[in-house]
């Protein structure tokens, strides 16, 4: 053999391999951290070291094709944790669902790895030296988690600011948006990232601190302003912790609809001052029955609530069936009907839908049909002399855009199912997702979940009655009162959008000018 031939069998392939496999662990690793920062964990330090050295190696790849493969790993990691609760949807019918779901976990967590992955190959290009790639690839995950919410109907699930909620910084999105909260995370990430490049770590982390707690006192400062008062309203949300593997069941279906009304039915603590809330919320979904089935029950609802009653329902117009929210009045009538418009993709309808049904692939959470039809858009409803509010089901709560601006109602009311969520995570960032809402609009959200997470939020996003999961039982709120307009009410993501132009044009001329000298 010559000395230039290296033998397979030599130890040096073996080392390479070793040294890689080390390498993808560790950004895996990395990957995992950067999701502890989410509900119900919290650790937003790690998210902010964990982004900070996934800057730092994307940054410092020997290629563009190797920041996109860094990128992937670490990225993968973070969505196969942070989202690990979409395993439980496929566990509820295990035995047709279950093989399912870890094809879910692993597509997902790719899927959202490819956001953060091809944005880091771009933004590697775009750098011309250490420092500029680290701030290219920060702005090109700040864009990626915008986009987020659009492509493929979007699913703006664990962005980078959402760290931020339960904290005091998490109010900078009254007049920035999610944008401006995982702005400030890749910002705080950058600095440490830069400070570690230029062999200054210290300087970095203290540079970053001192932005957090600057976000962290304005945070403070919006918390410490006086609310409204709340209004006159009394609600009661019921959370009949109805399990979803018996929820459609011959034997226990009526055990639940019997636990709703018998849990409105309760009565107001004296301190309340009346004897009957104005309004009774159920979740989605709650009853066993579909709309056009509901009259014979309707004056037990009545009997039951004394008030108006709000719930989720399943209802039919000839082949199309929607996943709606009714009232109930309180002389038994039917009233006004909102349908669900943003559907889960093949949880609640299929693309193509009525083709793969031929080949028995269906929307597994419809209970009729190949799945449910989208309703005509966002509304604001006047229900049983309630104030004006806007009512979302579900995973229409997670999307800002659909908060609508030109019509400004008095509060978000949110109904949902979380039991497909399982217990681990889900509940808990779908919860901080509502709370989001409040923040950004200046509303109360009321939050009627069907085994948690139950809550009444005011308009700074705090959470003032809770149930926990898996417990049946009720809150009973005053309604809070509502701030003006935020800023971000008023523009929207338009600044935001506009900074991100702004910092991507400096880039781009920073790289022309590089490149003419």
């Amino acid at each position: 053999m010559r000395p230039a031939e290296v033998s397979l069998a030599s130890p040096r392939p073996r080392l390479a391999w070793r040294a890689a496999l080390g390498w993808i662990a560790a950004d895996l690793a990395v990957g995992l951290a950067a999701a502890l920062g989410q509900a119900p964990w919290g650790l937003w330090p790690l998210t902010v070291l964990a982004l900070a050295a996934m800057l730092w190696r994307v940054s410092q790849a020997p290629s563009a094709r190797a920041a996109l493969l860094r990128a992937l790993v670490i990225s993968t990691g973070h969505f196969a944790l942070a989202l690990f609760w979409i395993t439980q949807p496929f566990l509820v019918e295990a035995e047709i669902y279950g093989w399912m779901s870890p094809f879910a976990l692993v597509l997902t967590a790719a899927g959202g790895g490819l956001f953060w992955a091809i944005p880091s190959w771009a933004a590697y290009r775009l750098g011309w030296n250490m420092p500029s790639r680290l701030a290219a690839v920060a702005l090109a995950i700040l864009v990626s988690d915008w986009l987020r919410g659009w492509i493929f109907t979007g699913f703006p699930w664990a962005l980078t600011g959402h760290v931020w909620i339960d904290t005091p910084a998490g109010q900078l999105a009254a007049w920035f948006g999610a944008m401006g909260l995982s702005a400030l995370t890749l910002a705080a990430a950058l600095l440490v990232a830069l400070g570690v490049t230029g062999g200054r770590p210290w300087h970095g982390l203290a540079n970053a601190a001192m932005l957090i707690a600057a976000a962290w006192f304005a945070g403070l400062a919006r918390l410490n302003q006086p609310l409204p008062a709340d209004r006159p309203e009394i609600i009661r949300l019921v959370q009949p912790n109805a399990d979803q593997t018996l929820k459609w069941s011959p034997e226990w279906a009526p055990v639940f609809y019997q636990r709703l009304t018998g849990l409105s039915a309760l009565p107001l603590k004296p301190e309340m001052g009346i004897a009957f809330p104005d309004a009774v919320v159920w979740p989605e979904t709650a009853v066993p029955f579909l709309l056009e089935d509901a009259e014979p029950v309707l004056a037990d609802i009545a009997l039951s609530s004394g008030a108006t009653t709000i719930t989720g329902i399943q209802r039919s117009e000839g082949a199309a069936w929607f996943n709606s929210l009714v009232e109930f009045t309180g002389d038994a009538r039917i009233g006004p009907v909102y349908d669900k418009f943003h559907l889960v993709p093949f949880g609640e309808y299929i693309p193509w839908g009525d083709a793969l049904a031929r080949f028995g692939i269906t929307a597994f959470a419809a209970q009729h049909g190949h799945g449910y039809t989208s309703g005509p858009g966002p509304q604001v409803l006047t229900l049983g002399g309630l104030p004006p509010f806007q009512p979302m089901i579900c995973y229409e709560a997670i999307f800002e855009r659909h908060l609508i601006r030109a019509e400004r109602p008095a509060w978000i009311l949110q109904i949902t199912n979380d039991a497909w969520f399982g217990t681990w995570s889900g509940p808990y960032q779908h919860l901080a997702q509502a709370r989001l809402r409040a923040i950004q609009s200046g509303l109360p959200v009321l939050r009627a979940a069907n085994t948690g997470i139950s809550a009444a939020i005011d308009a700074q996003g705090r959470v003032r009655a809770t149930l926990p999961l898996n417990e049946a039982g009720v809150i009973d709120a005053r309604l809070p009162g509502a701030l003006p307009p935020t800023l971000w009410w008023r523009w929207g993501d338009a600044p935001m959008l506009g900074l991100m132009a702004a910092a991507l044009a400096a880039l781009a001329f920073g790289r022309r000018r590089k490149t003419l000298t």
